[in-house]
């Protein structure tokens, strides 16, 4: 009775130890997936949130001084405010021509060794969203494709063969694409991140060149010409 106890106890105690091991033998075996980035894409992704939350501050205080105006001037100068509320918004849905520092973005066919275009199919409108995006995640203000104003409502697809920017065709290459930042060191930035961008390779695959110019002090990029059809949303009694 003594020795099948003590067999039982030893086979409990064998059993825990195995346990153990086998739970130390897989930690160890299965190593921690670490952060592969280097020192300077940390350094940069740090410096981007840190230009975000500089940005987000802003305009949070710049709606704070706002709040404080229409306060203080509401009973003295409606009209006056409502005027100047009203150019404030068309500025910021597009609709007015708007000039500042910025870049410029050529979009071109490739040339092979005897300088002669390189044979396309068309121009996608995913890269040309994927650049938008970029653009915007770099400080871009205004953007206008090929003389076409982009807002929030811009739709950019193919029609057949042709890629259309609200229904403008893009396939007579070359053309431009003009970004306006909020001063020129942002633009300076906004050129120095597009030059590296894996975007430009990307338009390279479709047989698309992207040529950058030097950030420019003044660049002039036109309002938004359709109109804006504002959907579920109504007037408040």
């Amino acid at each position: 009775m003594v020795s099948t106890q003590k067999n039982f106890y030893f086979s409990v105690t064998a059993s825990i130890i195995g346990f153990m091991v086998a739970i130390q033998f897989q930690t160890v075996s299965e190593p921690v997936n670490r952060d592969t980035r280097d020192t300077w894409e940390l350094r940069n992704d740090l410096m981007g949130e840190k230009e975000l939350q500089s940005d987000l501050l802003q305009e949070i205080r710049m709606i704070e001084d706002k709040l404080k105006k229409y306060e203080s001037e509401r009973e003295t100068s409606k009209g006056e405010l409502l005027k100047e509320t009203l150019e404030e918004l068309k500025l910021e849905a597009g609709m007015t021509e708007v000039t500042g520092p910025g870049i410029i973005l050529t979009l071109q066919p490739v040339m092979n060794e005897l300088g002669r275009e390189v044979s396309m199919g068309y121009v996608s409108p995913s890269l040309l969203q994927r650049l938008i995006n970029e653009l915007n995640m770099y400080g871009a203000l205004h953007i206008s494709i090929d003389g076409q104003r982009v807002i929030n409502t811009t739709v950019i697809r193919d029609i057949g063969t042709v890629t259309k920017i609200d229904g403008h065709s893009l396939n007579n290459l070359p053309f431009k694409i003009k970004v306006i930042t909020k001063d020129f060191e942002q633009a300076e930035k906004l050129f120095k991140r597009i030059e590296i961008s894996d975007i430009v390779d990307d338009f390279f695959v479709d047989n698309l060149q992207v040529i950058l110019t030097q950030p420019k002090e003044e660049i002039e990029i036109p309002g938004y010409q359709d109109t804006i059809r504002i959907r579920y949303m109504e007037p408040v009694e």
